[in-house]
């Protein structure tokens, strides 16, 4: 079954023009095209603009969701990573409502505001325990110095930015490529490249530290609020393989 270009703008709460001009762009051919010049699209083209109004959300340009496209071969396992993202997302948001919720009630009631827990879910402070564990409390507040700086366009920026290459990894542990491999080992070196960008982690001669970039790995298998991120405890592992072989051959 295939859906007109008007009824696919109408389900998806866009409009034709955008659907044309992200068949201009790279993104999104249609199905087919009728004699007559209608554009009809089928359930994998459904599946692909998903795709690419989810990457929309998170700040993507379409340059940018054309290459993460391209390089994706499973369509399930990339929206498998998505969906964790955004499950944390909701997870996040719920803190915020029952948050603002305590703070009406207190209000309506007279009560006393507690401040320690009006800002739950406000922020990424969620990590704070386990970062301070691992790396210390100074690591914890170095980092979270530098995200409390950001604009909201710049943490919008670096969020979309982490989810697109959590979705590459994903990818990459469904096809099974081998973890001391060129492919693989070219995501670690982009994978370490984002952590460097990170004030306070632990390093050792100027760049990220193996053993804090193996405990990462690790970290990503043990938690699953981190292995979701990555397709689940499989794509978790595949990306802790792949790191333990970079850490030991270039850290």
């Amino acid at each position: 079954m295939d859906r007109s270009i008007q009824d696919v703008a109408r389900l998806a709460g866009t409009t034709s023009r955008t659907l044309r001009h992200y068949d201009a762009e790279g993104l999104l051919a249609p199905s087919r095209v009728a004699p007559n010049g209608y554009r009809y699209y089928d359930d994998r083209a459904l599946v692909r603009l998903q795709r690419i109004l989810l990457l929309r959300e998170l700040g993507l340009g379409l340059p940018v969701i054309r290459e993460v496209l391209d390089r994706e071969v499973d369509e399930t396992t990339a929206l498998r990573a998505h969906l964790g993202w955004l499950e944390q997302e909701q997870l996040r948001l719920q803190r915020q409502i029952g948050s603002v919720r305590t703070t009406i009630s207190t209000l309506e009631g007279e009560g006393e505001l507690m401040a320690d827990t009006m800002f739950d879910g406000f922020d990424h402070t969620h990590y704070k325990e386990e970062v301070a564990r691992r790396w210390g409390a100074g690591a914890y507040a170095t980092g979270d110095s530098w995200w409390r700086g950001k604009t909201a366009a710049e943490r919008t920026e670096w969020q979309a930015a982490s989810a697109a290459l959590q979705a590459e990894w994903a990818d990459a542990a469904v096809r099974h490529l081998d973890p001391a491999g060129d492919d693989a080992q070219k995501l670690a070196s982009r994978q370490v490249e984002w952590l460097d960008a990170i004030p306070g982690i632990p390093r050792a001669g100027g760049r990220p530290a193996a053993d804090y970039v193996r405990g990462l790995g690790e970290l990503y298998v043990a938690d699953d609020r981190f292995s979701a991120h990555y397709g689940g405890p499989a794509g978790a592992t595949f990306v802790r393989d792949v790191l333990a072989v970079y850490a030991a051959r270039h850290l």
